[in-house]
């Protein structure tokens, strides 16, 4: 510190310490906000940062522990090179000796190392002792007269002019700079680590390590500051160290602040060729002292005890680094050794390391690496301290489990001895260690970076390059840890304001987003309607997936809390972005109408309801398909108008989509209306009575592939319902509950959705304007890169007299809705009748549901339908005849062209409540939909409108 001199030397001194002192109680507020356990510094961060950063700076910290090995020992073996050189006993040259002093050096801290951690600490304190005296020692000798041998090498005992010509900086040669002598300086601060890198080793680390940290801040510095002021106020800058330089006071010639005190060193001053002096002599301190040999010894025991300490640390925070498996091919390193666990192998590749920097032999060149990378670790402790204040998690409370501890109301065996489980609410944040402040941590993180540019910005680029590589690599991988780190209460934070202040937001159709409640019961189950869902909500928009569990609550329950994690985890292994959720009910009806009204939270709620085609209607109880009916069918209607030839309402105009838009109607919308006008049926099922779209899905091979998997018993079906049913009730189903673990593991079945569909089609049959939710989900679909070379396609039906005016005005719809749809068709025979043996077939599907009541009265026909509601009298029959030929001519159109597309989307058909017994209505849909060999996809908006073409 010769050049800087007292005013820059305490400037540096001052800097270290608000640095670590800041650090210090960063790191003793995080120690003592839970238990510690072994792995220090990166224990610490990664338990309150989570693994990402963690992971990043407990790689960098164990290796800048490693590398300040190396420079401790090249510090002890320089002062041993100067002790051979002063009594010409070189052993080959400077700086070979330097690298072979080293490494005999770490090679015997190793041997101590490896002996344990008792040896260490009786090492600790010898070293300990050793300073303690050659401090003492150091005191003493400024206040004993200076002979002419130390006055002759700039000694003069305290003095003012002295202390005042110290007191400015004097740089010399290119390289003096205040920064580089600061990275010199500030490894010898980076020791405050120590203790908390050795958290494994203590007995209570919450008292120790903030004791013990801010103890050694506090005596460091006290030490720091008396060594520079006591050194600058007693030794020159300049002297040769000859005593023929002695002169008379006042001799003419003479310059330097020496001739006062009887010496002449202006010749040496002048040329720089003096060898002795506070800013020449690296010995000043043992040429100061009562007994220069002390000071070496004290020397010595400084960088000694910062080498052992560095060489135990790093070890032990990489061993903790390994057995969390962040990173590949390092749990080697990871494996413990005897009673303390004892990192060998770690010990070994830091003895490596550290002998490779050794071989540098240049203490100015190793230390601003070290620098860089400890105020990187400085920085996220500090950072770390702050983050876990401003996000104010109130839980952390943790507790071993009692013998029957009661869990949600359910009883849950107490855990075993030594297995780690406990009763915890998540991360919190209430450190007992109270002296902290959270913006005084930030500052402390703020100014570790800036400090790190300024000092050497090559080596601060290398080290954030560093973290961010290795922060990117845990962000792919996703290990599979929760230590309840404060970025999940800060995401959760931000979670919970966005949403709120989502809700202070009108909706606006531009904003509109299908958000989906998809009912699947356990997702497993049903692997292609969550693969359909999943692709055309990823990234975009809510999507949940309900299961409704049949049977007695308190079972049920039990189930519900054993199978739902392991529902998610398989979610998130088949990269889904989804939430689960299940309700306990009597019914499935009953619990549709739970998830419909409950799922969601604030605007982030569901607005359709995606759910499986039930292919085995015609055999399930009559309860179970008047249910799945229920959540589909529309109620009573609103005006004496008549329905729609195709099972669903009629635009206001009386005729189909491409009707209304050639009249010019579909151009009349205000801002928050579509190309037609409402429809005059007010909705009154379980899903279109609370605003929910329907999105229906069929497949020739069914959705449900529980059997084909081999997987548990779905407890929410029959056993007849188990192949083909769709939906999430039943009743239960003997059997206990899948174990979470099972359910996470279980095989990946592949769906179509997964597969690349290359240049097929999507073909949209848009019948009927439902608000635009047909012309959406094609679209949205469309635009994933595993359907993106499919052509889109969009079939209306129309009149042959007008095929061209209402291609056209389809055409220009779609245009002004920015639907980049490629082909556009116009069916003018969608209203012809059906071949004969397809209307048989039909007959022959609703023969075993009629009455056959012979057109009797109303209230004859009600008497005989007591008890079964699902029979269709004569008359129903009769009335619903045209939609039911309807559905038998679409089925035919579908088959024409549509045999080979990817994907069918069509509007649902509408039956209404009380006009459609459930079993014609089932009907309608198997005929519609029977043959296809593509997905089909029947949806059905709730007249709300989801597209527009205005801007505003």
């Amino acid at each position: 510190m010769g050049e800087g001199r007292d005013a820059l030397t305490w400037l540096i001194i001052l800097m270290s310490v608000t640095v670590t002192t800041i650090t210090g109680l960063s790191i003793s507020a995080i120690s003592t906000n839970g238990k510690v356990k072994s792995g220090g510094t990166y224990f610490l961060i990664s338990r309150s940062l989570g693994p990402e950063l963690g992971g990043s700076i407990g790689l960098i910290f164990a290796f800048a522990n490693a590398v300040a090995v190396a420079m401790h020992t090249v510090g002890f073996a320089e002062t041993v090179r100067d002790l051979l050189q002063e009594h010409n006993s070189l052993i080959v040259d400077p700086t070979n000796d330097i690298r072979i002093i080293g490494v005999v050096t770490v090679t015997v801290l190793l041997g101590i190392s490896l002996a344990g951690m008792e040896w260490e600490a009786k090492a600790q304190i010898l070293f300990f002792l050793v300073i303690l005296v050659s401090f003492i020692n150091y005191l003493v000798g400024t206040v004993i007269p200076a002979t002419a041998e130390k006055q002759a090498k700039g000694f003069f005992s305290y003095r003012a002019e002295i202390f005042a010509q110290n007191f400015v900086p004097n740089w010399r040669g290119p390289e003096g700079s205040f920064f580089s002598l600061f990275s010199i300086f500030f490894p010898s601060a980076t020791g405050i680590l120590a203790g908390a890198n050795i958290s494994g080793d203590l007995k209570d680390p919450a008292v120790a390590i903030p004791k013990g940290t801010l103890m050694a801040i506090f005596w460091t510095t006290v030490s720091y500051l008396v060594l520079s002021a006591t050194i600058g106020a007693c030794v020159v800058r300049d002297a040769s160290g000859s005593l023929n330089d002695s002169v008379v006071v006042g001799s003419p010639g003479c310059e330097g602040l020496a001739c006062g005190f009887g010496w002449n060193f202006t010749a040496c001053a002048q040329h720089q060729s003096c060898r002795y002096g506070l800013s020449n002599y690296y010995q000043s301190m043992s040429m100061v002292s009562g007994f220069g040999p002390l000071i070496t010894a004290g020397i010595f025991g400084a960088t000694l005890s910062s080498a052992l300490a560095c060489l135990v640390s790093a070890p032990k925070v990489f061993q903790c680094l390994c057995k969390d498996q962040l990173y590949p091919l390092i749990g080697f390193f990871g494996k413990g050794y005897g009673r303390n666990s004892e990192p060998i192998r770690g010990y070994m590749l830091t003895y490596v390391i550290a002998v490779g920097f050794i071989l540098i032999a240049e203490l100015n060149a190793i230390a601003p690496i070290i620098s860089n990378f400890f105020l990187c670790s400085y920085a996220l402790i500090n950072f770390s301290c702050f983050h876990a204040s401003i996000t104010n998690s109130p839980g952390g409370l943790c507790r071993a489990a009692p013998r029957r501890a009661v869990w949600r109301g359910a009883p849950r065996p107490a855990p075993r001895p030594g297995s780690g489980r406990c009763l915890c609410l998540r991360a919190g944040w209430r450190p007992s260690f109270r002296y902290y402040s959270k913006w005084a941590a930030l500052f402390g993180a703020a100014v570790s970076v800036v400090i790190m540019f300024l000092l050497t910005w090559w080596a601060a680029l290398i080290a954030f390059g560093i973290v961010i590589f290795l922060l990117g690599y845990v962000l792919y991988k996703k290990p599979d840890v929760n230590w309840g780190s404060s970025m999940q209460a800060s995401s959760y934070n931000m979670a919970l304001n966005y949403s709120v202040g989502l809700s202070e937001v009108e909706e606006h159709i531009k904003n509109y987003r299908p958000q989906c409640l998809v009912l699947t019961g356990p997702p497993s189950f049903r692997p292609a309607l969550v693969d359909f869902v999943g692709t055309f909500t990823k990234n975009l928009s809510l999507m949940l997936c309900g299961n409704v569990l049949i049977g007695p609550q308190k079972q049920k329950m039990l189930e519900s809390r054993l199978t739902a994690d392991g529902h998610i985890k398989w979610l998130m292994k088949r990269k889904i972005k989804a939430f689960y959720t299940d309700v306990v009910a009597e019914d499935l009806r009953s619990g549709v109408q739970m998830l419909i009204q409950a799922a969601g939270l604030g605007k982030m709620r569901p607005n359709i309801l995606a759910l499986g085609y039930k292919r085995n209607w015609r055999t399930v109880s009559p309860q179970s398909l008047e249910d799945y009916v229920g959540i589909l069918q529309y109620g009573h209607a609103a005006s004496s108008t008549p329905g729609d030839a195709g099972g669903g309402p009629m635009t206001e105009c009386g005729d189909t989509v491409a009707t209304c838009a050639a009249s010019g109607q579909a151009g009349s919308a205000t801002q928050h209306e579509l190309a037609t006008v409402k429809c005059l049926l007010l909705p009154s099922s379980d899903a279109f009575d609370f605003k929910y779209g329907v999105c229906l899905m069929r497949m020739k091979e069914g959705l449900n592939v529980s059997r084909v998997m081999q997987a548990h018993v779905n407890p929410t079906f029959e056993a007849a319902e188990h192949p083909e049913g769709n939906g999430t009730g039943g009743r239960a189903a003997p059997g206990t509950a899948a174990d979470p673990a099972a359910l996470a593991g279980e095989q990946q079945a592949s769906t179509i959705f997964q597969n690349e569909q290359g240049k097929k089609t999507i073909d949209i049959y848009w019948l009927f304007d439902d608000g635009g939710l047909t012309l959406l989900i094609p679209y949205l679909l469309g635009r994933k890169k595993r359907w993106a070379k499919c052509k889109i396609r969009v079939f209306v039906g129309g009149q042959i007299n007008r095929m061209d005016e209402e291609r056209k005005a389809i055409v220009s719809l779609l245009s002004k809705f920015r639907l980049d749809f490629h082909e556009v068709h116009i069916l003018p025979d969608i209203n012809q009748k059906p071949q004969p043996e397809h209307i048989r077939r039909f007959e022959d599907l609703i023969a075993p549901f009629r009455l056959n009541d012979g057109f009797k009265d109303e209230a004859t026909v009600n008497e005989m339908r007591q008890g079964c509601p699902w029979k269709i009298s004569d008359e129903e029959v009769n009335k619903n005849r045209a939609k039911s030929l309807r559905q038998v001519r679409l089925n035919e159109i579908l088959l024409d062209y549509s045999r080979d597309a990817a994907l069918i989307a069509i509007t649902l058909p509408i039956g209404r409540k009380g006009r459609c017994p459930s079993s014609l209505y089932m009907a309608w849909l198997e005929t519609l939909s029977q043959d296809l060999r593509p997905p089909v996809i029947l949806t059905r908006g709730n007249q709300e409108n989801v597209l527009t073409f205005y801007c505003q």
